[in-house]
């Protein structure tokens, strides 16, 4: 199951940049679909003010997701660690999150329900892991606890 494929042909009008700016940081972050009909994430984390973090948010009606069991998605980063998140209801403060590196060439990830934890600004939770019966958003992160220019291509994202 497609959740998102990045083309020239498809709004990006559900997905929303949420940075650290909410917490007084200054960091700054964008989505664009870029020349060749990619998902483009780009901007710069900075550490002032307490800063720290950028994201990107899709938002949805709730999604079914019992049949599944993992996410897999096609990105090409620029060698730094993000965060792949999912949130089983908007309502909740916690996000499931799985952390990968990229390395600069196309990849595909598989991420597994089960391998992604319950976090809330940036500690982890004591409670399940992501059963994956339901979904009703999904995000990039990055926070690397370092100020730093970031760039990363997005393709498709399905269920499997």
């Amino acid at each position: 199951m497609t959740l998102y494929q990045f083309s020239t042909d498809n709004p990006i009008d559900h997905w929303q940049i949420l940075d650290d700016i909410v917490m007084g940081g200054q960091s700054d972050g964008h989505i664009k679909i870029n020349k060749d009909g990619y998902g483009e994430y780009y901007g710069h984390v900075s550490l002032e003010n307490n800063g720290g973090f950028s994201s990107v948010r899709y938002y949805f009606e709730t999604i079914d997701s019992s049949n599944y069991s993992s996410f897999k998605i096609r990105i090409k980063g620029d060698g730094k660690t993000y965060q792949f998140r999912v949130k089983d209801s908007r309502n909740n403060r916690y996000s499931y999150s799985f952390k990968f590196e990229t390395n600069g060439k196309w990849q595909t990830l598989k991420i597994p329900f089960a391998d992604m934890y319950a976090s809330f600004r940036g500690y982890r939770l004591d409670i399940p892991n992501f059963k994956g019966d339901q979904m009703e958003e999904i995000a990039f992160l990055i926070s690397n606890k370092k100020a730093e220019d970031f760039k990363l291509l997005i393709d498709t994202i399905t269920l499997e």
